[in-house]
């Protein structure tokens, strides 16, 4: 599987932090990952196919912040069930990430997301039409599909464009996924959504005319709008201007509003 560079922020004094933090990155990726770090500037850049999330919570078992700011190269993000919208009120929560993959490396995308909240099994993952989030997941439109085709599996010759399968939460209802999509482009799915649902997507290999339309997979329970983000090097923020909020703490608040500004 193609790896990527994935850039954090990390709180860091001196190279005895960088030195641990090495040691516990080197120790849980081997000698599949590349790791550089910038004691001065605060980055860690690791060069990997582990997902983001294992690789941050990684880096926080030194007991220390860490806060993705890059990820690949054209980059775009989905915060999921974070779009403010009072329609749709669940627990599941999370964030997928894509970037793409250059064509010598054989092209399409890199997905790499974590979700909470989930009940645990198998849930449908596809990108819809539509950003439109104004009556939550019910507004996002059907599934990606310029070329008119029947709904599928990821693999199939004929399937949506937005067709990515399952993603399967554990126990704990955490789902954390990694895979590549041959067929998407990053300038294919910004501004776009992409959504979750109840149950398990069949594939197309169900036995009514729903199952090439959806997979017979459910209501979506959670979605959120496909945005461009910074890609390695690209991202130099520290601190948010407008309100003092730093960008470690800033994973910890919410996204508007006056709770935004108050000490944690």
């Amino acid at each position: 599987m193609s790896t990527i560079k994935i850039e954090f922020a990390v709180q860091m004094r001196n190279e005895k932090c960088a030195n641990e933090i090495k040691r516990v990155l080197t120790s849980r990726l081997g000698e599949e990952g590349q790791i550089e770090i910038d004691t001065k500037q605060g980055r860690v850049i690791v060069e990997t196919n582990t997902p983001w999330s294992v690789i941050q919570d990684t880096i926080e078992s030194t007991g220390r912040k860490a806060v993705l700011s890059g990820f690949g190269g054209q980059s775009a993000v989905a915060l999921i069930n974070t779009t403010g919208s009072v329609v749709d009120r669940t627990p599941v929560q999370g964030v997928v990430r894509f970037t793409s993959i250059t064509a010598q490396d054989g092209g399409g995308l890199v997905v790499d997301g974590v979700v909470d909240g989930l009940k645990p099994g198998l849930h449908g993952l596809h990108i819809h039409e539509s950003g439109d989030v104004s009556q939550g997941c019910a507004s996002i439109g059907g599934h990606y599909n310029p070329r008119q085709s029947p709904h599928g599996s990821p693999q199939a010759t004929q399937r949506h464009a937005g067709d990515l399968g399952n993603i399967r939460a554990d126990p704990d209802g955490r789902a954390t996924f990694r895979f590549i999509d041959p067929l998407l482009e990053v300038w294919d799915i910004i501004g776009r959504a992409v959504a979750i649902t109840a149950e398990a997507d069949d594939l197309g290999s169900g036995n009514n005319s729903q199952s090439l339309i959806d997979g017979n997979s459910g209501e979506r329970i959670a979605c959120g709008i496909i945005a461009r983000s910074a890609g390695i090097l690209q991202n130099f923020k520290r601190i948010c201007a407008c309100d003092g909020v730093t960008l470690w703490d800033e994973r910890n608040k919410p996204l508007a509003g006056k709770e935004r500004s108050q000490k944690l």
